[in-house]
């Protein structure tokens, strides 16, 4: 079996092309394992002049995914009563079809929608986490929206509504369903939807971190998610707990969300957790050893809440989101700040998006800043989009793809890449 090899610091990744269509393709959440990482430069980001822009029909804050020179995301429409599926060409924008699903109005934070989880695909299928306002379920297509099988994943509680996103591995759709009720991790048959395992976790507060897969040299690939008391690894197949690290909260102080998931680098697995108050926190776990252990922690500075991290060169780079968008390089190893600028006025709740040694962060308000992901803070581009964006972008054959609230932008050249 082929496999493609990144080197996230010293920390090497590996990512089987079992599990992607192309190494070019932006497969789930983040792209490939959720790295956020896609090959080539990042294209000019001209708002005036985009690659082209379309118009997509709701209001949906889950990101785009590029499978196949096709492009698909998901939304709902204003009154709520229908969800939708919407697969473009990746090419020129053209909508090439809607699936069409019903469901009712419910209420979310203002900075959710009915349509804030991003599909994940296996280059064969898309698999769509839908919320109809009380319950939820994953939905499995075929690559021209044809239902194969629908799997009910029960109630959903949270002051905030759902917003959490499923990843497919080796045949297997994973989902971490956690909300102020319940919580458990949940493995489907892709094939059938057919529950294989199901792993019940502690509840506190609803967590929207996306698990997705380890692999160290000398170890078996571990599924591994993060939420408010527990870091965990399970062995993919079985759901067995390969390791579990307890997360303590001081008296007093109120536990906080995961919505950004984990990363891993220099033997680091590093989580940051928040909440709405402006509160946050952040942990490394050291993995070198038998069984993790803290390495260290920091519960002051410009942390993250909801953006994911990114890491490049041995080092890792985060933007806060508390009053503004502040860009941040840290040691892995140490957590020592190697610099930290507040590079927008208003905060970013987009995860950021690394293209060669470039990072693009994007504001809610649309306004975008691109620096170098480099030991020292340096500028390269600044703009702004004309619309707020919430979702993540994506990238994906040298082209880049933003959600802005109204319109899906592409960046890049015309013509095969």
């Amino acid at each position: 079996m082929r496999s493609v090899w990144f080197l996230l610091g010293l920390g090497i990744v590996v990512v089987s092309l079992a599990s992607l269509s192309s190494a070019a393709d932006w497969d789930r959440f983040r792209g490939p394992n959720g790295s956020g990482i896609a090959d080539g430069p990042l294209p000019p980001i001209d708002p005036a002049k985009p690659l082209w822009k379309t118009a997509i029909p709701g209001k949906g804050n889950g990101s785009p995914i590029v499978v196949s020179g096709k492009v698909y995301l998901q939304s709902a429409s204003a009154d709520g009563k229908n969800r939708f599926l919407i697969c473009l060409d990746a090419a020129n924008g053209k909508v090439l079809w809607t699936k069409t699903h019903r469901g009712s109005a419910a209420k979310t934070h203002v900075k959710n929608s009915l349509a804030s989880s991003t599909p994940a695909s296996d280059g064969k299928h898309i698999y769509c986490v839908w919320w109809d306002g009380s319950g939820v379920a994953i939905h499995a297509y075929d690559l021209e929206g044809r239902e194969l099988w629908h799997t009910s994943l029960g109630g959903y509680v949270s002051q905030h509504g759902p917003g959490f996103s499923p990843i497919v591995h080796r045949g297997m759709v994973y989902a971490n369903v956690d909300d102020d009720e319940h919580a458990e991790l949940i493995a489907l048959d892709a094939a059938t939807g057919e529950r294989k395992w199901i792993a019940p976790r502690k509840k506190e507060r609803a967590c929207y971190s996306t698990p997705f897969i380890l692999r160290r040299p000398g170890h078996d690939e571990e599924l591994v998610v993060g939420t408010t008391h527990q870091i965990t690894a399970y062995d993919p197949a079985s759901g067995q707990v390969k390791w579990d690290y307890t997360l303590t909260w001081p008296k007093g102080q109120m536990p906080l969300r995961v919505i950004g998931h984990p990363i891993y680098v220099e033997d680091r697995l590093i989580m940051a957790c928040g909440d709405g108050s402006g509160a946050r926190y952040m942990i490394a776990l050291d993995l070198s050893g038998q069984t993790p252990r803290k390495a260290w922690e920091l519960q002051r500075g410009t942390l993250p809440y909801v953006p994911c991290m990114l890491t490049r060169d041995g080092l890792l780079f985060w933007i806060g989101d508390h009053r503004g968008s502040h860009a941040t390089c840290a040691d892995p190893r140490t957590g020592k700040i190697l610099f930290s600028e507040q590079i927008m006025i208003k905060e970013s709740s987009a995860s950021p998006i690394l293209m060669g040694d470039r990072i693009l962060a994007i504001a809610d308000t649309g306004e975008f800043v691109v620096f170098k992901a480099q030991r020292e803070y340096e500028e390269l581009a600044k703009g702004h989009l004309g619309q707020k964006v919430i979702a993540t972008p994506a990238a994906a054959d040298a082209r880049l793809y933003i959600r802005g609230e109204t319109h899906l932008f592409c960046f890049g050249k015309t013509g095969a890449p």
